[in-house]
């Protein structure tokens, strides 16, 4: 079982959020991080992750003290943090969060190709860097993993397999292979998913990212009516 405490997760979250103490409560930071552009360019005004018991609620500087007088513990933030960044119309979300330093030694099976190959499919394409592909026997693209480069302590794994080649244990073995690539990079291999999504929820499971009750958290601004 991982710890909340091990040294690349706690420095991969203190460079993600701007802190990451070691106390059992919600704690809100404000930080510039949050009006810098992230992995994809655009710029998340709130950014949390939550443990059981605690976690850090990442804001803007100008809205900590708001914030921090809304939002006491991780219950309020649906009803309350919207309107503590000024912006009611926006919906809170919350995804699971999932880490590993022990990914299953599962077999490798795909290559590092640019994220840009024209063979890919275009949701690869953003990520940047190379992407981990496993292309079947006619050379084409069967499923691949694109790597947010969050920070030097933490890259986050994205896995998609094209329909044609589902149920093969594809993505659960490219999973487990883009970790132990991040973590020979001495980073920490983060997977996050919508709670509903139960096929991320095996794959993840398959390739050593148990669930230990951890979110991650932020705001959807819903696009305006017609």
């Amino acid at each position: 079982m991982e710890t909340r405490t091990a040294p690349a997760l706690t420095a991969f979250l203190a460079a993600f959020l701007g802190d990451w103490p070691d106390h059992d409560e919600l704690t809100v930071v404000g930080t510039d991080l949050r009006t810098s552009p992230g992995w994809d360019g655009r710029v998340h005004d709130v950014l949390g992750v939550s443990r059981p018991g605690g976690g850090v609620l990442s804001v803007a500087p100008e809205a900590a003290e708001q914030v921090r007088a809304a939002v006491r513990d991780w219950a309020d933030v649906p009803a309350q943090l919207p309107a503590a960044l000024g912006r009611p119309d926006a919906r809170a979300f919350a995804g699971v969060f999932r880490w590993t330093t022990a990914p299953t030694d599962l077999p490798d099976v795909g290559i590092w190709v640019p994220a840009t190959d024209p063979r890919l499919p275009e949701w690869l394409h953003p990520f940047g860097g190379d992407a981990l592909v496993a292309f079947d026997e006619q050379g084409r693209y069967a499923a691949g993993v694109g790597v947010k480069r969050h920070n030097p302590a933490g890259m986050e794994i994205s896995v998609g397999t094209d329909e044609a080649h589902r149920g093969q244990g594809l993505a659960s073995r490219l999973t487990a292979q883009a970790a132990r690539w991040i973590l020979a990079h001495g980073a920490v291999p983060v997977y996050l998913h919508d709670p509903a999504n139960t096929a991320s929820d095996r794959t993840a499971l398959a390739a050593g990212f148990p669930n230990q009750g951890w979110q991650i958290h932020g705001l959807f601004q819903p696009p305006p009516a017609p």
